[in-house]
This record gives C-alpha cells, structure tokens and sequence, in this order.
C-alpha cells in the first residue's frame, strides 16, 4: 500500500513539474510549483520524515509567496 503511495505522488510531482515549465500563464505557473512542494510534503510523510515535511511545507509556502508577490510587483501576472 504505501508504495503504491509514493509512485502515485512521484508520478504527480512530475507531471506537475513538467507542466509547470509549459505552461504559458506565470501566475499558473507559480501556482502548480506550490502544489509540486505540496506533493513533495505528501511524499516525505509518506516517508516517515515529518522533520523534512514541515522544512518543504514553510519553504514551499514561502517562495510560492514571494513569486506571486514579485509577480505582482513587476505587474506581470501573464506572458505576452
């Protein structure tokens, strides 16, 4: 069972990524990479390493703050 888990979620970490790089709108893009950090503290509970978990889980919530805040700030919440 928890094997089936992980391929599941490294399955969705990398489907993630990859549609994180082609997609076209940035705010989009932002929003898949904190779901890609979301999937990784999945994976690392699943792991039995909640010591790790929590480190991705404050790191991912607070880069995916500052590219929407630096997203904002340069006023392109879209590609041209």
């Amino acid at each position: 069972m928890q094997l089936w888990i992980m391929v599941v979620l490294l399955i969705l970490m990398v489907g993630t990524g990859i549609t994180a790089l082609y997609v076209k709108d940035l705010v989009a893009s932002v929003i898949l990479f904190g779901a890609l950090s979301f999937f990784a503290v999945l994976l690392y509970l699943v792991l039995n390493a909640p010591d790790v978990a929590f480190t991705e889980a404050v790191i991912g919530i607070v880069a995916t703050a500052f590219f929407i805040a630096a997203l904002k700030r340069m006023g392109r919440w879209a590609s041209r």
